[in-house]
């Protein structure tokens, strides 16, 4: 299932709804129906996600050393996507609906 946030800040961000809900309980909501980041909620949702996103990095860095990228005798792996990557467009819309003062919604 897709779900669909939307604010006035930014264009709609679309996601499979396993993705969205990770994301939401990053930033300490439940995914319902519908619900709302308001914009008073803003700079803690983006700093929770900036954190997790920072551990995420650093934890994917840490084990860099098992793909054995380029190394002889080993197959060649991509690196997996990570947290940054998937998390961009929704911590970019979080972004910007704080610089417009709106709120972030979804389910409607």
């Amino acid at each position: 299932m897709l779900i669909t946030f939307k604010c006035r800040a930014a264009p709609d961000v679309v996601m499979l709804e396993n993705l969205a809900q990770y994301l939401v309980a990053i930033v300490g909501k439940q995914l319902g129906q519908r619900g709302v980041i308001a914009h008073d909620e803003l700079d803690k949702a983006i700093a929770k996600l900036e954190e997790a996103i920072v551990v995420d990095k650093k934890e994917t860095a840490e084990h860099e050393g098992h793909f054995h990228e380029g190394e002889e005798g080993h197959e060649l792996h991509e690196l997996p996507i990570g947290l940054a990557q998937r998390a961009f467009p929704f911590l970019d819309m979080l972004r910007a609906a704080k610089k417009e003062n709106v709120d972030v919604l979804w389910g409607v």
